[in-house]
């Protein structure tokens, strides 16, 4: 079973296990001008249910729940070989997914209607496009290989998720936040451009490049992308990332600088001591202290925590926390911040800091369950924190006998950066939030499905019960992120609010939404469970 400092270091966001490679330096190096062979004769490699290597790659999803059996999966290695790949999948009238990561928690990729998925995790260079002065990340680059590329050769990055497993695909088509993202934003506001395949209303596909430059035709398709959600408009191939005002050639200055140094916080406390009272202090302490510094102002723009409520069986809830090293003070200023926390709680707590280089930090955040590789989990935006019956509600949850898995409920920090921007400017809508908070287990048995998935669902429900089950925008919740997404919101058996899930996810984006589905994918060639519909 996971301990508890694994368990506090996993931020589980977003989307890619396989790691590429893009040549460091390569200064607008294009895959194709590779020197050595770098994409097989073939083209697209077909893998169907006889060939040896089916079982690697049908097993390569995230949520061992949902298990796919499609006809064909097709590895691609270029954007031509996916408009050619998707060109023949819709001529013969074949469901399609797309995977990149394959992290996704419920199950559209993993269908059992899906015929063929396109596997994009071969696609992974990452370099400089001098032509367009940003970088390019294909889309199956991971958030590591991405943070490593971008680090060390030009000493910049960008605001992305926790996990470095994780891939860019669907991460940043879903928003993507992460550690850096009250200093920076979320990394959605920093994309310049996206390439997709699309399919017209003949049924041919195309790749086009979408920009986020006032008079680009396409806007609105890059529009869609900046949160947007993956698999409903085409399939991305790949991303240049450059900060909004960063006209310069100089690719050092195209992206916010990272940090030299990080001080990092680890703290514990012990179940076995945590009483009700306690346990309710801790955690109004942690959502008053967001609601007071909710802005980007320093010295706190660059803080950020994960408070990982665990179930009692657990043993400990952990606390990781992290401020920029180079800060003047910066020592005084993470003991406050844990002063502030602790303030009345009453129970004695363990605490680690260190000093640690920001790539060797980053790196070190993995993601492993140890074999707990199944999984439900719902997300919501919290605009003010918890009341106090929500907090009862949770306490009562993670007390009680039923979690057999990893049940736990993770508050992250939000805010700062990410909500200077105006909720029309991208596509993710929740611009004023202070926390996201995450209900969650994860198990290893089949036979445990039913019990965890109704563990996590009612308590769910419970918390959010004063509006019908979910985080309906109101003065104190502000809905979900589409990179949790959670089937049950479109269910009137778990969502009683009247609230239809589209509102939740997107608010007033929605019909924007819809009409970029209209124009880009009107035969709906790539759709799932919470895709957008263009009626």
């Amino acid at each position: 079973m996971l301990t508890l400092t694994e368990l506090t270091r996993r931020a589980f966001l977003g989307t890619t296990t396989v790691t590429g490679g893009a040549a460091l330096g390569l200064i607008g190096a294009r895959a194709s001008a590779s020197p050595q062979l770098r994409f097989p004769p073939q083209g697209a490699v077909a893998v169907g249910p006889d060939d040896l290597r089916y079982q690697d790659l049908v097993n390569r999803g995230f949520n061992a729940r949902f298990a796919a059996r499609p006809e064909w999966i097709r590895l691609v290695h270029t954007t031509g070989q996916v408009v050619r790949v998707v060109d023949e999948a819709v001529r013969a009238g074949k469901r399609i997914s797309v995977r990149s990561g394959g992290h996704c928690f419920e199950g559209f990729v993993d269908d059992p209607s899906v015929q063929v998925i396109v596997d994009t995790c071969e696609m992974n260079e990452v370099y400089y496009d001098p032509e367009r002065r940003a970088f390019a990340v294909e889309v199956g680059a991971t958030l590591g290989q991405v943070y490593r590329t971008l680090y060390l050769g030009w000493g910049v990055t960008v605001p992305g998720g926790e996990c470095h497993q994780v891939g860019v695909g669907g991460h940043v088509v879903g928003g993507g936040f992460g550690p850096l993202s009250r200093r920076d934003g979320l990394i959605v506001d920093h994309l310049y451009a996206v390439e997709v395949v699309v399919v017209d209303r003949w049924g041919r596909a195309r790749a086009v490049v979408a920009t986020r430059d006032a008079d680009d035709p396409n806007r609105e398709l890059w529009w869609a992308h900046t949160g947007g959600g993956g698999g409903n408009f085409g399939i991305v191939t790949r991303y240049w990332l450059r900060s909004p005002g960063r006209t310069g050639d100089d690719p050092a200055t195209a992206l916010p600088e990272a940090p030299g140094t990080l001080l990092k916080a680890e703290v514990t406390w012990p179940w076995s001591r945590m009483t009700e009272q306690a346990f309710a202090r801790l955690v109004r302490n942690h959502g008053a202290w967001h609601e007071r510094h909710a802005t980007d102002q320093a010295p706190w723009s660059s803080l950020w925590s994960q408070l990982t409520l665990t179930h009692r069986a657990l043993g400990r809830i952990g606390l990781i926390a992290q401020l920029d090293g180079a800060l003047p003070g910066v020592r005084p200023l993470m003991d406050g911040y844990l002063a502030a926390l602790a303030d009345g709680v009453g129970v004695p707590h363990e605490v680690r800091m260190s000093f640690t280089p920001w790539l060797k930090a980053t790196m070190g955040n993995g993601f492993d369950t140890t074999g707990m590789n199944r999984t439900k989990s719902a997300d919501a935006f919290l605009r003010r924190a918890w009341t106090e019956q929500q907090i009862a509600t949770c306490y009562r949850y993670l007390g009680d006998g039923r979690q057999a898995g990893i049940g736990a409920v993770f508050l992250y920090s939000y805010g700062g950066r990410i909500n200077a921007v105006p909720s029309s400017e991208t596509a993710v809508p929740q611009r004023d939030s202070v926390l996201r908070a995450w209900v969650t287990s994860f198990w290893a048995a089949r036979e445990q499905d039913a019990d965890q998935v109704a563990w996590v669902r009612e308590f769910y429900r419970d918390l959010y019960a004063a509006t019908g089950g979910v985080p309906v925008p109101d003065t104190a919740t502000d809905g979900v992120g589409v990179n949790f997404p959670d089937v049950d919101l479109a269910d009137p058996r778990w969502n009683t609010s009247g609230v239809p899930w589209h509102t939740l996810y997107y608010k007033a984006n929605y019909p924007r939404l819809q009409r970029v589905k209209a124009r880009w994918d009107p035969r709906d060639v790539f759709h799932h469970a919470l895709s957008v519909k263009s009626t």
